[in-house]
């Protein structure tokens, strides 16, 4: 696609449609994030990119999971919120939360104040630390993409699945382990974010970078 063909940052988003837009940096991006600087950096440094560590893949899962209802730039502003509650997402910390420390954490106004999500983050540790323990969390989630990216080739946003076959065996493996909050369309989301899904746009200055 020629560089002058594409939507450009300066139009309305709603003009933008569903494919790469041209930012005033003249790299062409998703249209996802917008032009929130946070959302921008989040897509260029993170979103797609293979990660490894299980303390990391495990922070992730659990922050989609709060998502559910709501928009990931939301969860984005309250990361560092969040990490500060939760403990730096060190799931043998988390797993020993209590009673008193899930009323204290619906007290916090910095996060997503949801019992149901921070009671299920706290039975999402103690299945992270059994994995940990007889697979290693990375391994065993790398492992259902044979340890490699799938790479899609999408040329628009609405080319892009909410949900694949891997990502509904994942769900049903990881809730069957005691997670919580992993349906295959969280479970899909966290595969994009964390690089099992390479679903950057084929136009995209991300995908080009390999």
């Amino acid at each position: 696609m020629e560089s002058n063909a594409l939507p450009s940052a300066r139009q309305q988003p709603a003009s933008w449609g569903d494919c790469v837009v041209l930012h005033e940096d003249g790299l062409p991006r998703c249209p996802w994030p917008g032009l929130d600087p946070l959302y921008v950096a989040y897509h260029d440094q993170e979103w797609g990119k293979p990660e490894t560590d299980g303390r990391a893949l495990f922070e992730k899962l659990i922050l989609d999971g709060f998502q559910a209802g709501l928009s990931w730039i939301t969860i984005l502003r309250k990361r560092e919120a969040f990490r500060r509650a939760f403990e730096g997402f060190d799931p043998a910390a988390i797993a020993r939360f209590d009673g008193r420390r899930v009323h204290s954490l619906m007290q916090n106004g910095d996060i997503v104040r949801n019992r149901a999500k921070i009671e299920g983050a706290v039975l999402s540790a103690r299945a992270w630390l059994e994995i940990e323990a007889a697979h290693g969390f990375s391994t065993y989630l790398w492992d259902f993409v044979d340890g490699a990216p799938i790479v899609n080739n999408p040329k628009r946003i609405s080319d892009v699945p909410t949900q694949s076959p891997i990502s509904m065996r994942l769900s049903k493996d990881l809730k069957a382990k005691g997670f919580k909050f992993c349906g295959p369309t969280i479970v899909y989301a966290f595969m994009q974010a964390v690089g099992m899904v390479n679903d950057h746009l084929a136009d995209c200055h991300v995908r080009a970078k390999g």
